[in-house]
């Protein structure tokens, strides 16, 4: 018999389902969890859970939302404390690694669902979280270029490019090593030759 748990909002019941779903998919193939395996792990019935949420798909995109949400004011905040663009896109590769180190199971969960071939909500809600990170790393990019921190006409939407890109081959590389222990010494020094880039004209 399962202990009783206390009842919480809807909004609270969301925030602890996605919690967990994140969590889980730290620890297993996100494809392979079901709503048996969140319930249990929350000490409740596969009922109880889809009184929040109307299907898997559901909770899937309401974890996707929280990402985009997540992810995207912690990149915004770090821009904006830093002192130069520079330093800006420094801050922001930084707090995405920091980002994917306290919280595993994400890059793990979107790399599983890119994999299907047809259209998703959740793949729509991926590419528009990228779209809007491209525009803040092509934003401090012209900014650096305007405080000549950076190298006149450069290819700033290449340069947004190789900036994601990198993050993401990092990100790949930790899911192979099965830790994220190393992803922060990692990533300042892929940034320290993705800086030396910048300079170089082109």
């Amino acid at each position: 018999m399962q202990p009783i748990r206390a009842r919480l909002s809807t909004e609270d019941r969301q925030a602890e389902i996605v919690d967990t779903v994140l969590d889980l998919s730290a620890r297993a193939c996100p494809g392979d969890i079901t709503t048996v395996d969140i319930a249990r792990s929350l000490g409740l019935t596969q009922g109880a859970i889809f009184k929040h949420f109307p299907s898997k798909d559901a909770i899937w995109l309401a974890v996707m939302g929280w990402v985009q949400s997540h992810l995207l004011s912690a990149l915004d905040a770090a821009a904006a404390a830093a002192p130069t663009p520079l330093e800006g896109l420094r801050a922001v590769f930084m707090k995405h690694a920091d980002f994917v180190a306290k919280h595993p199971g994400v890059p793990r969960l979107i790399l599983n669902e890119l994999q299907k071939p047809r259209d998703t909500p959740v793949k729509r809600r991926a590419r528009e979280m990228q779209e809007s990170y491209r525009e803040l790393v092509v934003r401090l990019l012209s900014a650096a270029e305007k405080r000549g921190e950076i190298a006149a006409g450069l290819d700033k939407q290449g340069a947004a490019t190789l900036f994601i890109g990198a993050l993401q081959g990092l990100m790949l590389q930790a899911m192979l090593a099965g830790s994220t222990s190393k992803l922060a010494g990692e990533a300042r020094r892929v940034f320290a030759l993705y800086c030396h880039a910048l300079r170089e004209p082109s």
